[in-house]
């Protein structure tokens, strides 16, 4: 991404920067790895809903993945088509699912029988009916993050296949309940391709079995997941989209008139963002060299929440020689580390320090513990 150094000198820190050109370059390459197939991408507003990037993106005219109804108004100020949203979550409110039914959203991806239940009893109070997937947790380990994992028996989500027929039956039964398909979500930052090989397999296996039933599905939800390079951003700026979509062209066995809708967040956004930093502190203890910044985890919670890594840049220092050094934030507690035994230039009290691929879950859960002020955000 493009980081100019000469304007952020000027600019109070901690803040946020974005390269709207690294956005539509992203936007661009899925939009034409999709070209002539019959797919339907969501943006996941929760890795980013800063409104400017909602902007460049409801452009593109893909559709919104919701998680909350607070994010439902927020895609449709932003002018994504309520066509196009579905709206996922374990434990949506009454005034959620009014929402959503208010303004005709595509669909619930709904996670249990009492949810579908309710969809059903609201959606007949207004004389409406609701659009619903089922969402389905296929058992696959997609070997990322214990916190990120979202597919398999041990997490909260989904459906389980052993008691999907009978829910399946339940969602044909009721007479406000559109079933428009399956939902599958099995997890996030996933680097390699063949959990979703399996959960390919795992599709096909479900939509013959319930064809065999007389039920059929105008849409399959496959959900999101892939991941991006945090330790070489600069070569890879963009997520690997061809070989992704490659696994469902070649893998899913559509029916005719199906659809398949993917769900992206991260690999949107995250490399199109940076959280820019200065050094308060350089600070030496018996053992080691801490550079303390004024970014902290109200910032960017990542590293403090999933001992996650992002690639850190001097970008102010004119030093050859390196040194090591802990990268830590100013909040009062043990885990506001960044990362610990950074090569980095030799730095220096004023520098200032760029965190890369910090534009998904960075932002959007950012806190003011400690009342500290929210990061700011700027635009390249």
């Amino acid at each position: 991404m493009k980081l100019p150094i000469d304007r952020f000198k000027e600019l109070r820190t901690p803040f946020y920067c974005y390269d709207l050109s690294l956005l539509r370059s992203t936007l661009q390459v899925i939009k034409d790895e999709i070209e002539g197939y019959p797919f339907v991408v969501h943006y996941a507003l929760k890795a980013n809903a800063n409104p400017v990037l909602l902007n460049e993106i409801v452009k593109t005219g893909i559709g919104a993945d919701l998680v909350s109804g607070n994010e439902i108004m927020a895609a449709l100020e932003a002018g994504f088509s309520p066509s196009r949203m579905a709206y996922a979550g374990v434990g949506k409110t009454d005034w959620e699912i009014e929402t959503g039914i208010d303004n005709d959203i595509y669909c619930f991806n709904v996670e249990s029988v009492p949810e579908m239940e309710v969809i059903n009893e609201i959606a007949a109070r207004k004389g409406k009916t609701a659009g619903i997937a089922i969402r389905v947790n296929p058992n696959i380990d997609a070997h990322t993050h214990r916190y990120i994992t979202t597919g398999t028996t041990d997490n909260k989500f989904g459906i389980d296949v052993p008691v999907l027929d009978e829910v399946v039956e339940k969602a044909v039964s009721l007479s406000n309940i559109h079933l428009r398909g399956l939902h599958f979500h099995i997890g996030s930052q996933i680097t390699t391709l063949e959990p979703f090989r399996l959960l390919c397999e795992k599709i096909n296996e479900l939509v013959e079995h319930f064809e065999k039933m007389g039920v059929k599905f105008e849409m399959i939800d496959v959900g999101g997941g892939l991941g991006v390079d945090y330790e070489n951003p600069e070569q890879n700026p963009i997520a690997p989209f061809h070989d992704f979509f490659n696994v469902f062209k070649q893998s899913l066995k559509l029916r005719e008139g199906q659809q398949v809708h993917f769900e992206f967040g991260r690999s949107i956004v995250a490399q199109c963002g940076a959280l820019i930093s200065r050094v308060v502190f350089v600070k030496e203890n018996s053992i080691k060299k801490f550079v303390i910044l004024d970014a902290g985890m109200t910032d960017l919670i990542r590293p403090a929440l999933y001992s996650a890594h992002h690639k850190i840049v001097n970008l102010t220092s004119q030093k050859q020689e390196q040194e090591i050094y802990d990268v830590v934030g100013p909040i009062c507690e043990s885990s506001d580390v960044f990362s610990t035994d950074e090569k980095l230039p030799i730095t220096r009290r004023g520098d200032l320090i760029a965190l890369l691929t910090a534009g998904a879950y960075g932002e959007s859960m950012a806190s003011r513990y400690n009342m500290r002020d929210l990061p700011q955000c700027h635009f390249c």
